[in-house]
């Protein structure tokens, strides 16, 4: 009998995945494990997505940025050096935003509001500090801002300083009030540690342009000086309001006829001398802080003549600028004074030497808005006052920032009604129509009018006899973004013979550049804010050869939470006074440097 052995019996196994039960039916996919970082694969593909979309709006906005109006022969727009990639990104950044009507529109009412969040109110400030504040502000205090000026001066730029402290739009309109005079932590009137800011600024400016001086081996021209705005200078700005309503009812009636805000008199601070006359808006507790607002501004101005800088008064709100005009000119007619109108006695006194005692002249200028319909008018009478009584006329020709407040608060064009029924209307105008141009295309012609009038003036001015051996009768300051504008002017300097074409930049395509002598460097200026149009300032340095800057830059120094509403300002600016689509076109300005920047970087990376 046979026996037959088995062997173990070895059970093959396979593993089968186990399929989860699904329901009877079901069109649904089977469930897939879930990966181990979901946290890290959502925020890398955020980012991806994020990085794509900035790629594809650079290149398009660098693809679609207009060429600039002018450009000047045989110089190239920009440096062999590749710039730095990280202000223009913080540029592109800026004017994106601004570039949001909407956003712009309640830009200040959306950061009061998130201010007052506790969670988010060391945010926001940081995320403002790291892009607007630090792309139009110089800095927190005047010598963090000091490194600047070389920054400009080795571009061949100039810098007006102004510490910008000024009233807020609320203050201004009149929906806020503030009764009494304002103190510090200390204990201190606010306004008198504004004022030592400014007599600080002068010194911090003169020290630059010494140190300048004295690695040139002379005098060649300064051009470090100081804004103020006087509405920072008083306890209580309605003091300013009370003594321009004064003004607008006392002047003299002239013809023809200077419509609001009219235009300043000899006589105009006599009130401060006098008793009030009755009826008079004007308080004691006014004459008061009038009489010391004067005092305090001749201390700047001293101050601003012993160190040779020069001090420009900034305009304002139009229910303010008659009280500024009036201390404006009258400053101008004292620190001004041409030495042959001193007197023949004091003309042959020691130490009154015109080339000793005038070195920086005009010394004070006053701003003069072109948007006011007054202004023709107001500049042709000024031209007369300066010339009857003696002095020399400083002007700083702006367009004005404040279009969109001014249509608001006369009564005519008023868009509340609610306001102006609870407060009363904070316009001081007797006129029908409101005091600024209804257009921008009429202010850009009253400012393009005024500008060929003030180059005459200096034409004029060198052409007389002795204009070799004494200060300037005027001097002007073009504060503009507008291409056109500048073109005008640098057309009308060749016109008047104040200006030639170099014959070795007169071949190739663009315009050529000018030779301007030193006389007429020190008579004329060309201005743009810090932060803004930094290609027209560059156009301007190129356009332009001289041995003094023919540009500087409006830069403003100042605390985060102070410098607000000038920082609300330049985003209505960029949207309105600019013109249609400024903010866009400073955008893709900035998009097509940087597309630049990155294509210089890749080559460099790719060709090592």
């Amino acid at each position: 009998m046979y026996v037959i052995r088995r062997g173990p019996i070895v059970r093959l196994t396979r593993s089968i995945p186990t399929i989860p039960p699904r329901r009877l039916f079901s069109t649904s996919s089977p469930l897939r494990p879930r990966a181990r970082h979901p946290l890290r694969t959502s925020l890398l593909l955020t980012s991806t997505l994020s990085l794509g979309a900035l790629t594809i709006c650079l290149y398009t906005d660098a693809k679609t940025c207009p060429s600039p109006p002018f450009e000047v022969a045989n110089s190239s727009s920009d440096s062999e050096t590749p710039p730095s990639l990280l202000p223009l990104f913080r540029t592109y950044f800026v004017y994106g935003l601004i570039s949001v009507p909407t956003l712009v529109d309640h830009a200040q009412d959306i950061f009061d509001v998130l201010l007052n969040v506790p969670l988010l109110a060391g945010l926001v400030e940081s995320v403002v500090r790291r892009t607007f504040f630090n792309h139009f502000v110089g800095g927190d205090t005047v010598h963090e801002a000091y490194p600047l000026f070389s920054e400009l001066r080795k571009g061949h730029k100039g810098v007006l300083l102004v510490y910008s402290v000024e009233v807020n739009e609320s203050e201004a309109v009149g929906t806020e009030h503030h009764d009494g005079e304002r103190v510090n932590d200390s204990g201190q009137p606010v306004h008198k540690l504004i004022i030592d800011e400014v007599i600080k600024s002068i010194d911090v400016a003169a020290n630059f342009e010494d140190e300048k001086r004295s690695a040139a081996g002379g005098m060649t021209g300064r051009r470090s000086c100081v804004a103020v705005k006087l509405t920072a200078l008083l306890p209580n700005v309605q003091t300013l309001h009370n003594f321009s309503l004064h003004l607008t009812r006392t002047r003299p009636a002239l013809n023809p006829p200077v419509p609001f805000p009219g235009t300043p008199t000899s006589s105009d601070l006599a009130v401060l001398d006098t008793s009030i006359p009755e009826e008079s808006p004007l308080t004691v507790e006014d004459v008061r802080d009038l009489k010391d607002l004067y005092n305090d501004l001749n201390k700047i101005c001293t101050r601003a003549k012993e160190r040779g800088i020069r001090v420009i008064f900034d305009a304002e709100y139009s229910w303010y600028q008659p009280a500024i005009d009036a201390f404006g000119h009258a400053l101008m007619e004292r620190y001004n004074k041409l030495p042959e109108e001193q007197g023949w006695m004091t003309r042959w006194m020691p130490g009154s030497n015109p080339a000793q005692e005038m070195q920086v002249q005009p010394l004070v200028y006053v701003t003069y808005q072109a948007y006011l319909r007054r202004t023709t008018a107001h500049l042709s009478r000024s031209l007369t006052l300066a010339r009857e009584n003696g002095y020399a006329l400083g002007v700083k020709l702006v367009r004005g920032a404040y279009h969109p407040y001014e249509l608001a608060a006369h009564p005519s064009t008023s868009t509340s009604s609610t306001d102006t029924n609870t407060h009363g209307s904070i316009s001081i105008s007797p006129d029908p129509y409101p005091p600024v141009h209804a257009s921008k295309p009429d202010t850009d012609a009253c400012y393009n009018e005024c500008a060929s009038v003030l180059v005459r003036a200096v034409a004029d001015d060198l052409a007389s006899p002795t204009s070799p051996t004494r200060p300037p009768r005027v001097g002007v300051l073009f504060g503009t973004h507008n291409w056109l504008s500048c073109e005008l002017v640098l057309g009308e300097l060749v016109n008047n013979g104040l200006a030639r074409e170099d014959p070795g930049d007169a071949v190739g395509k663009g315009k050529g550049a000018l030779v301007v002598p030193p006389n007429v460097a020190e008579r004329i200026t060309f201005s743009q804010l810090y932060g803004m149009s930094d290609s027209l300032s560059n156009y301007l340095v190129r356009r332009t050869k001289s041995t003094t800057p023919c540009v500087i830059k409006y830069m403003p120094y100042g605390a985060l939470r102070e410098v607000m509403p000038y920082l609300s300002r330049r985003a209505i600016e960029n949207k309105s006074v600019l013109g249609d689509g400024g903010a866009i076109r400073e955008r893709k300005e900035a998009a097509r440097r940087i597309w630049k920047g990155l294509l210089w970087w890749f080559g460099t990376l790719t060709s090592g």
